[in-house]
């Protein structure tokens, strides 16, 4: 009898998933080694003269936390307005989303039409975040619309500089990016609740637990990945925050630098001098703090529901 020669699955299986290995090496992989590479190098452009590349081992890092002539240490500073920044964005976003999530899976409320909900509360995630920026902007300008209305209704003599007062400042970059992620962050952790097994719910009913006895019981403990997900990728997110903060400040990070943050200055070496060794000092700090940050939240928020 002839033998039929079987189809190897596994090898089909390699073949397609090529491509992304191919893609990610390319251009995630090489550029991040590149990066690593360069941040023990001077490697930098003055005027129109190319300086190195020379090894210098760790200067870059040393000069990343030299105090300046005032005594401050830039990089401390424009972290601590990054964090800042997101703290104020992205708490609201995760405990507003989370409530939100909650509302729309409800089996009690049974509400109708969530793929309407979905796509309005998504729709500011698709709008550019520049051209969101210049709407703030133009809104919260000297001559702006909001400015003109307070006017016109007396509740102030004279124009408010938004974006030269530093809370208003730090407000406004925080609630584009609440606006911008909180839908999709609400999509995920709604997804997240349907994927619970219903009989679960049901059984905390029949037992007569309460509605938040049910969520702090049930609900969050099993829709602690999900979450544990959506706090660290925002965290990841809010640490590598540029386009708001650049486009709403001109790049300047007003006032008094208080809106700058940790790629807006890390793109300053890449602007006119090329200071390929500094940006990939800058880098090599993000991505050690990012990696530290996400373990400890992982840690933090996976350990009260570990068995």
């Amino acid at each position: 009898m002839r033998k039929h020669k079987g189809v190897s699955y596994a090898k089909w299986g390699y073949i397609f998933i090529l491509p992304f290995f191919v893609v990610y090496i390319l251009f995630t992989l090489v550029p991040q080694l590149t990066t690593f590479y360069n941040a023990f190098f001077e490697n930098y452009r003055s005027g129109l003269k190319q300086i190195g590349p020379n090894f210098v081992g760790l200067d870059n890092f040393v000069k990343l936390f030299t105090p300046d002539k005032s005594g401050n240490i830039g990089m401390l500073k424009y972290f601590g307005n990054t964090v800042i920044l997101w703290v104020l964005g992205a708490v609201p976003q995760i405990v507003i989303a989370l409530l939100l999530a909650v509302f729309f899976t409800s089996y009690r409320l049974n509400i109708k039409g969530q793929r309407f909900f979905k796509t309005v509360i998504y729709m500011p995630n698709l709008i550019m975040a520049s051209a969101f920026s210049m709407l703030f902007f133009t809104l919260f300008s000297p001559v702006g619309p909001v400015n003109q209305v307070l006017l016109s209704s007396g509740l102030t003599e004279k124009a408010i500089d938004f974006l030269g007062i530093r809370i208003s400042v730090r407000l406004l970059i925080s609630l584009m990016n609440f606006l911008m992620w909180f839908g999709n962050t609400t999509i995920l952790l709604m997804a997240g609740i349907q994927g619970i097994d219903q009989c679960m719910f049901e059984a905390a009913e029949i037992d007569g637990a309460s509605s938040l006895q049910t969520f702090f019981r049930v609900t969050l403990p099993l829709l602690a990945p999900i979450l544990v997900y959506t706090v660290i990728t925002a965290m990841i997110g809010g640490l590598q925050m540029f386009d708001v903060p650049q486009v709403l400040t001109n790049g300047k990070g007003t006032p008094d630098r208080t809106s700058f943050t940790m790629v807006m200055y890390l793109n300053n070496y890449l602007g006119t001098s090329k200071n390929y060794g500094m940006a990939g000092a800058i880098s090599v700090v993000l991505f050690i703090v990012s990696a530290s940050l996400s373990l400890v939240v992982y840690r933090m928020l996976s350990k009260p529901y570990k068995n």
